[in-house]
């Protein structure tokens, strides 16, 4: 069955659909020996050859889902170019090709989910399915009762208004305050800018919740496979029927 070409990217695993959309246009794609630049093709991927990056696509045969409790230090890519540690080198046994969904930038730690499911991927980090995600921020200082309600109507950033953020004070004491946060929005070091546009440095971050899923029971720098339970309602979550 014929399909676009990012959509059969996407759901080999390989990319989310936007990232998948940017192979193209970048020439990283050929069908056939022919690199393709342009978006809006469509082919069927039992009769044609797709490669990436020089290297032969194929369809994900299997499913595979993961949860880490990601550490400081690692990257939220499936490689680098510059060298660094990536969150895959945390999961050495695993032999599929999978990918972070989203990104939690190397300074931050705590729940990342990792997948070679493209359909699953595009749903949950569609803005439409505003897929909730909870983060502990450590700052120097409490927040003020207007700096809370600043970050729970929106605070303006350098790409627009934020959406409005669940947020709460967890503890408080002079020169240190711990406080948790909750959007659904995936913008590149959201919630470290939106504390700083209230005039806050974070000083550690942590996400703790994404969709419904925790860290429970899973240390820092481990990772557990999810249940079938928790995939379905990941696909609740995004909008979509399992496969």
């Amino acid at each position: 069955m014929e399909a676009r070409l990012q959509k059969i990217i996407s759901q080999a695993g390989l990319a989310s659909r936007r990232a998948a959309e940017a192979m193209i246009l970048e020439g990283r794609v050929e069908v056939n020996g022919t690199v393709v630049t342009e978006l809006g093709g469509k082919f069927d991927p039992e009769q044609v050859e797709i490669k990436v990056d020089g290297k032969v696509l194929s369809s994900a045969k299997a499913h595979v889902y993961y949860l880490m409790n990601k550490p400081k230090g690692y990257v939220s890519t499936a490689s680098d170019e510059r060298g660094r540690r990536t969150v895959l080198d945390l999961l050495p046994e695993v032999q599929e090709r999978i990918y972070p969904i989203g990104r939690l930038d190397m300074n931050t730690e705590g729940l990342l989910l990792l997948t070679n499911d493209g359909e699953l991927m595009n749903g949950l980090l569609h803005p439409r399915y505003e897929v909730q995600k909870t983060y502990v921020a450590r700052l120097a200082k409490g927040l003020s009762a207007q700096e809370l309600r600043l970050l729970r109507e929106g605070v303006q950033l350098e790409d627009g208004l934020t959406a409005p953020a669940k947020v709460r004070t967890l503890t408080e004491e002079p020169g240190r305050a711990k406080v948790e946060i909750t959007i659904h929005e995936g913008r590149n070091r959201q919630v470290r800018r939106m504390f700083q546009a209230v005039g806050h440095e974070v000083l550690a971050l942590k996400r703790v919740a994404f969709a419904c899923l925790t860290l429970e029971g899973v240390r820092r720098g481990g990772h557990r496979a999810l249940t079938e339970a928790e995939v379905k309602m990941l696909y609740e979550k995004a909008g979509r029927q399992p496969g």
